[in-house]
């Protein structure tokens, strides 16, 4: 058996060497394809990163009633944490606090600043911020919970009503991001591999009449399909390598540029915190197509 690896091992080199264009050609075609796909990883990147950002931007208030403590509001907050496992953040904003937020954002407008100057008092009710995973359902499931559970009575409002069609809007908008990247990936990778099948089928092509004499003298066809097989492996070890060292290079210098247009996303730190998942995908796709292609077109020669 080992002496039959040997042979087939023999076989894969001699002729990937002997084809030297059609098999430089091969690779070429692979590498661009696993590029496509990295590509794809970065945008996915980018749009979840883009996704979260605006899904923390949208959020509901309770607001309670003047005479809530601290230590009750606090206890509202611990109560829907239990109840509402998809919520993300429960910010806890005091009259002092929330009257301090208002004076900053209109610091600069006079008319409302001497209109709160002439109410005297603070009219700030405390209130929680609540942030969740972005479904609307959520939102709404919140909003009941606030609105009908033991603790309704220390709740003066709750301002779902109001911002209900911007977070619809918000979650359609990033729900549709999301799926239009995936079937744009899966149309992109149908073609890739399309072309890839073609090319490493000009490669084979080129060594049919191998084929046939193997047949001819009896080999099995394992055998013949063997040496096919591992030119396809090392089709594609050698277009990861490739892109992989490109996916570093262009994480790096793209990185600055991609910052601009999204601020707070380093494409260069998402390619190593993930490094791992880029060199499974494009490891496995590579070799994947590399030798999927070639044991289908082997498999037709076979059977002529």
């Amino acid at each position: 058996m080992l002496t039959n690896f040997k042979r087939i091992l023999n076989f894969a080199v001699n002729d990937f060497d002997r084809n030297k264009g059609v098999s430089l050609a091969a690779i070429f075609v692979l590498t661009i394809t696993i590029l496509l796909v990295t590509g794809l990883l970065f945008f996915q990147g980018m749009m979840n990163y883009l996704t979260i950002q605006i899904q923390d931007k949208i959020d509901i208030t309770a607001y309670f009633i003047d005479g809530a403590t601290e230590s009750e509001i606090l206890e509202v907050k611990n109560e829907i944490l239990k109840m509402s496992p998809n919520i993300k953040k429960v910010e806890y904003v005091s009259k002092d606090q929330a009257l301090a937020f208002f004076n900053e954002k209109h610091k600069d407008d006079t008319v409302l600043t001497r209109a709160l100057q002439e109410v005297g008092d603070n009219p700030f009710l405390p209130s929680l911020n609540i942030i969740t995973n972005g479904d609307p359902v959520q939102y709404a499931s919140i909003s009941n919970i606030l609105q009908n559970s033991d603790f309704s009575k220390l709740i003066d409002k709750v301002d779902f009503s109001q911002k209900k069609d911007t977070i619809e809007k918000v979650y359609s908008i990033t729900r549709n991001v999301n799926m239009f990247g995936l079937i744009l990936g899966i149309i992109l990778i149908i073609i890739a591999m399309s072309v890839v099948f073609s090319t490493i089928k000009l490669v084979i092509e080129n060594s049919k009449d191998e084929i046939s004499t193997m047949k001819t003298v009896g080999a099995s066809d394992w055998f013949i399909r063997g040496p096919f097989l591992i030119q396809g492996v090392i089709y594609g070890i050698i277009s990861f390598l490739i892109c992989i060292l490109l996916s570093l290079i262009f994480a790096y210098f793209l990185s600055s540029k991609i910052q601009v247009m999204l601020p707070g996303f380093n494409i260069f730190r998402y390619f190593l915190t993930n490094w791992w998942i880029f060199v499974l995908i494009q490891l496995g796709f590579g070799i994947g197509v590399g030798v999927i292609s070639a044991f289908i077109v082997v498999k037709r020669y076979l059977e002529i």
